[in-house]
């Protein structure tokens, strides 16, 4: 039933089916696996556009508006912007407005939720982690199995080898592992390339909020460390040389 469908598929897709005909089951575990990861790569590309990952502007000017004292446009510029960066920023602002906020507190709060965003980015990560470990030895086990096929065909002809037959039986068995490195090797960039993102985003957090809590003392000589203490002290400007 399987091969009547292969036959079935349009020419485009022949030598696909071709290469399912060559490699049998093997190489089709690896072709639904190469579906399986492009479809979580997609997703998880879809996710990073959908919070804003990488997208810290916004963000860094509300930052610096609230430092400058002016707490109406910081709220206007994070309200603006959908990015994870600003959400988080948003609620930290939200937070800071109290009429009391306890510094130790909020500041242990703002990472909660900087974990909790975090581990949201995270997600998806790890199948295609195990995609990309995985295929290759999938791949491999084929290549063993189609190498003990062969040997028990050169074994059962006896003297009356040919040594072409013997040859596409190694060719065929090794295309399990060309196949399933073909698809480890992009995910695992991939995979990369989204880890590199997130660890870019939480760093960026991270710098953020300290700057928030430090009023950005090391860059800006003149800035405004607002106490979150008490209203009385949060209405107070003291200056951090």
């Amino acid at each position: 039933m399987f091969a009547e469908f292969l036959n079935t598929l349009p020419p485009f897709a022949q030598p696909l089916a071709e290469l399912v005909r060559s490699g049998g089951p093997v190489v089709t575990i690896l072709l639904g696996l190469s579906v399986v990861s492009l479809a979580l790569i997609l997703a998880k590309v879809f996710q990073f556009q959908l919070l804003g990952v990488g997208r810290h502007g916004a963000a860094r000017k509300a930052l610096g508006h609230w430092l400058a004292g002016r707490r109406a446009e910081a709220g206007k510029q994070v309200m603006a912007s959908n990015a994870v960066m600003s959400e988080v920023l948003r609620k930290l602002l939200q937070a800071a407005s109290g009429a009391e906020v306890n510094r130790e507190f909020l500041k242990e709060d703002i990472e909660r939720i900087c974990n909790q965003r975090i581990h949201t980015l995270r997600g998806w990560l790890r199948p295609l982690d195990m995609i990309a470990q995985t295929a290759p030895l999938i791949g491999l086990l084929g290549t063993v199995l189609g190498m003990i096929e062969a040997f028990q065909a050169m074994q059962g002809a006896g003297a009356a080898v040919d040594p072409s037959v013997l040859a596409g039986g190694i060719w065929v068995a090794l295309l399990t592992t060309a196949v399933g490195l073909a698809i480890a090797i992009p995910v695992s960039a991939i995979v990369g390339w989204f880890d590199s993102r997130i660890e870019a985003e939480q760093a960026e957090m991270e710098s953020i909020v300290t700057a928030f809590f430090t009023g950005a003392a090391a860059e800006r000589p003149a800035s405004r460390v607002v106490s979150l203490e008490t209203p009385a002290k949060a209405s107070e400007a003291r200056y951090a040389i």
